[in-house]
């Protein structure tokens, strides 16, 4: 099959527009957040998705993991919030576009979660104005000189897609230790910032325990619990199947946190690893 080109759809908007610009915002919430670590093998992330200078300062206590990682493939796993569709959209082939530059999509990969057919499909066009995998490639390009992305991408995030994604991936990536899955999610929407806080407290305990059951059942009862509950739930199940273990909670903050920023009805950001043991 022919790759195509995704271009990027929110630069200049939601972050910036040049690789000057993009590169020193990057580096400032990098340089912020500063050294991380966590216990044993990185196998996940999960990671915020809104503009930059609002989630930026959060991602970046998980992204600063990958310091020093010279390679890497991420499978990039995020909800659909403009394209309505039954499934998990996979872009197989071609790369993405960042002011960063261009960033290959590794393709062998992509065929072995695609290999496992069901719910998991190939679909390049719902990616284009996607913005919950757009905003992980900036971070994931500055820091990783000869990085390749699996952009995947959940529609309805039911329990059938999540584990139906959760087996693809177990099986794809199984036995690799130069991927790093990113779950992308932000927590509740426009709540006054103490509601915020008690209700995303519940979904940073349920990470923090490595608790996918509890969260999917979470997103089942409730709304306006994480807008990519779905992806966290399936990369929290595959991680586990990949000898993942443990889950740190590297930060939580909210929209209001930034300077000058609207405490009475804020967006929660978490940031997050799964890990294995060494």
């Amino acid at each position: 099959m022919v790759g195509t080109v995704r271009p990027a759809a929110i630069a200049g908007s939601w972050y910036p527009g040049t690789a000057a610009a993009l590169g020193a915002e990057l580096d400032r919430y990098l340089d912020a957040a500063g050294p991380v670590s966590v216990p044993g093998r990185l196998v996940a992330l999960v990671s915020p998705h809104a503009g930059l200078r609002y989630s930026g300062p959060v991602a970046a206590f998980g992204y600063g993991l990958l310091r020093g990682r010279a390679s890497l493939t991420a499978v990039l796993v995020g909800p659909s919030h403009r394209a309505a569709f039954r499934g998990v959209a996979v872009h197989g082939h071609g790369a993405w576009e960042s002011p960063l530059g261009r960033v290959p999509i590794d393709e062998s990969l992509a065929e072995k979660v695609l290999a496992t057919g069901g719910l998991v499909i190939e679909d390049a066009i719902v990616h284009r104005e996607e913005h919950s995998l757009e905003m992980q490639v900036p971070f994931l390009q500055r820091l990783v000189p000869e990085l390749r992305i699996v952009p995947a991408m959940m529609g309805t995030q039911s329990r059938e897609e999540v584990d139906g994604l959760a087996r693809s991936l177990a099986h794809a990536l199984a036995g690799r230790d130069d991927v790093v899955l990113v779950a992308s999610s932000d927590l509740s929407h426009y709540q006054p910032a103490p509601v915020a806080s008690r209700l995303d407290q519940i979904v940073v305990e349920q990470v923090g325990r490595f608790d996918a059951e509890a969260l999917m059942s979470r997103l089942e009862r409730y709304e306006n619990v994480a807008c990519g509950g779905g992806p966290v739930v399936a990369v929290m199940k595959a991680s586990r199947e990949l000898g993942a273990d443990r889950a740190t909670v590297l930060r939580y903050a909210d929209s209001g946190d930034v300077a000058g920023g609207d405490k009475s009805h804020v967006v929660g950001y978490l940031s997050a690893a799964l890990t294995a043991p060494s």
